[in-house]
């Protein structure tokens, strides 16, 4: 059995997550949005596309550990999980409200925090599964989505594809499901998401023509990398029209954490990058450019 090393969970705090439940495969951790909003600044752009209000979301995820080894992930350390026990889902939420709630503890004196706000962020209303990690590894995801969805939640599940028979096993939907595809093929995604298990890339394949048989908002993301992965966008025509997602979210990569100890500042796409990248594959897609957010370097094709 293996957990995470005390060293991580210190690692970890510091940089302000906190690791949930008796089992610790778990984390939440205030999203900067979030912050933004209590103090008055800009939501996140999924406020104004998809309704959530950035100020009750709690960013977590239910397995912290992870099948790939990105170069562009922001994380600098592996996390081997392997559990006999699980936390209930119930207990999990608990804790993951309860953490969320003392790290907000903090932002009540701040002057330019609003009151109203920081009330309404003690009891969050949607659950981003998508912190870090794979939270589809959670055995009990279906149980998870099930009771944040009876307490009054909205739910996104981001997965990186690696676990179709996990999607396929999903007795209930989450409000959003996001499918992150960052390689246009197999050996881009060897170099650039550098997988932890065999077969990834028809693993990949087999989640995208799983996505389709879903009836909750689907949703693409695509991570760009300058120089690594913005080519063929033939491909990624190819891959989305196989998946056929309600929205396809055209997000450049940000230079931030440990990425930068192996990826070059040059790697970052401009705004005008993304924006161009998106158009070009809207038109190979048919799908229509409804909105951008400049701050977070992300254009939004829907398919209506």
């Amino acid at each position: 059995m293996l957990k995470i090393p005390e060293r991580l969970e210190k690692l970890y705090r510091r940089q302000g997550y906190r690791i949930v439940g008796k089992q610790k495969h778990s984390a939440v951790k205030i999203c900067q949005w979030t912050k933004s909003t209590l103090r008055g600044g800009e939501p996140c752009f999924k406020q104004k596309w998809y309704g959530i209000q950035s100020h009750r979301c709690l960013q977590c995820t239910s397995w912290l550990s992870c099948l790939n080894d990105c170069l562009y992930c922001w994380r600098s350390f592996k996390i081997p999980l392997s559990l006999k026990k699980v936390d209930e889902p119930s207990e999990l939420i608990d804790e993951m409200i309860k953490e969320q709630r003392a790290l907000l503890s903090g932002f009540k004196g701040n002057k330019k925090t609003e009151r109203k706000k920081w009330e309404e962020a003690q009891n969050p209303n949607n659950a981003a599964l998508s912190l870090i990690g794979e939270s589809l590894l959670y055995p009990r995801i279906s149980e998870l989505l099930r009771e944040f969805h009876e307490r009054g939640f909205t739910s996104f599940l981001v997965t990186k594809g690696t676990l179709p028979e996990r999607l396929a096993r999903l007795e209930e939907e989450p409000t959003n499901l996001y499918i992150s595809l960052s390689s246009p093929d197999e050996k881009t995604q060897k170099f650039l998401e550098r997988p932890l298990i065999k077969n990834a890339w028809k693993k990949q394949l087999e989640s995208l023509k799983l996505m389709n048989s879903f009836s909750c908002r689907k949703v693409i993301r695509l991570t760009l990398v300058k120089g690594f992965n913005m080519e063929k966008q033939e491909n990624y025509a190819r891959l989305i029209l196989m998946a056929e997602p309600d929205f396809v979210e055209v997000k450049a990569y940000m230079w931030v954490g440990e990425s930068r100890n192996r990826l070059p500042g040059s790697a970052m796409p401009s705004m005008d990058d993304v924006r161009s990248f998106a158009e070009g594959l809207s038109k190979l897609i048919g799908y229509k450019v409804k909105d951008d957010n400049i701050l977070s370097r992300v254009v939004l094709l829907s398919k209506k």
